[in-house]
């Protein structure tokens, strides 16, 4: 069923138009004997003030972000009984949980960098088809780190006891970033609007984020329907009122053709034919 009342689409980044950054930490996870999820509960069990919320509101540049984010993933005081309680949430039967951990915060999150620069070309291709329309906008809303090149060091560069062969176009390299930085003006270009949240201050699932992304377009939340790989993302922009479309991990296919059936238009067919995961470089 259409909804002819929509004056625009609004897709997350990470896991919506690029490969999820989720991939990379389930492969850390497995890599090392740590529980399925126990680095995405040491992330958000933090709330508001951990390092990876602060990093994604630009309050942190990007070696103290490596320290702090390994810091707080290693710290099993804190984050093994925050994984209890997300097993008992999940009615999951607790596994052994880790006594020390020593998580290297800029290895993961290189890892996830790179892994989350590849476009998933279904989405893009959906995105072109919704442009040409003319009909919406097409806005970006995304949790990310939009600074690049000599930004990224901030006031705070690393330590030559600790990085002594360090440049920024070798950190950019690590990252994934050397291609224009972390938001490419290939991804920009695909948006009418791009709401980062480094830049803005505000991060999902905080519903500033969302409102200043509407009156940035000069629409109101129910206008709008909203794309993210996130539960917690996609629940604060449904107290909103906005509609929304769940993308799980490999999972675009579907959530594209729920989008056509609310755009009424189409957005996968035309003889387009890709194989489980089509992708390529930002």
């Amino acid at each position: 069923m259409t909804s002819p009342h929509l004056k625009a689409v609004i897709f997350d980044i990470g896991g919506v138009v690029c490969r999820s950054p989720l991939i990379a930490i389930a492969a850390y996870e497995r890599e090392h004997e740590i529980p399925r999820n126990y680095i995405n509960c040491a992330i958000t069990t933090r709330g508001t003030h951990g390092a990876w919320q602060k990093f994604e509101r630009g309050e942190m540049s990007l070696f103290p972000f490596y320290q702090h984010f390994g810091r707080e993933l290693s710290d099993t005081n804190v984050n093994n009984p925050a994984y209890v309680k997300y097993c008992k949430r999940r009615g999951l039967a607790c596994p052994r949980l880790p006594e020390t951990l020593h998580i290297d915060g800029r290895e993961l999150f290189g890892r996830m960098m790179r892994e989350s620069g590849e476009f998933d070309e279904r989405v893009v291709e959906a995105i072109r088809r919704i442009r040409a329309r003319g009909t919406w906008r097409v806005i970006a809303l995304t949790n990310n780190f939009s600074k690049s090149n000599a930004d990224i060091i901030g006031d705070a560069p690393p330590l030559h006891e600790q990085f002594p062969n360090f440049s920024v176009q070798a950190e950019l390299e690590h990252l994934g970033w050397h291609h224009g930085g972390a938001t490419p003006p290939r991804l920009r270009a695909l948006f009418d609007d791009f709401c980062d949240s480094s830049t803005l201050g505000m991060r999902k699932p905080e519903p500033g984020i969302y409102l200043l992304a509407c009156e940035r377009n000069g629409i109101q939340p129910g206008e709008a329907v909203f794309l993210d790989d996130l539960g917690m993302n996609l629940k604060a922009a449904q107290a909103l009122g906005m509609e929304t479309i769940q993308v799980p991990i490999d999972g675009s296919p579907g959530a594209l053709k729920k989008l056509e059936a609310k755009l009424g238009i189409d957005l996968t067919g035309g003889g387009l034919e890709f194989p489980a995961w089509t992708s390529s470089k930002l």
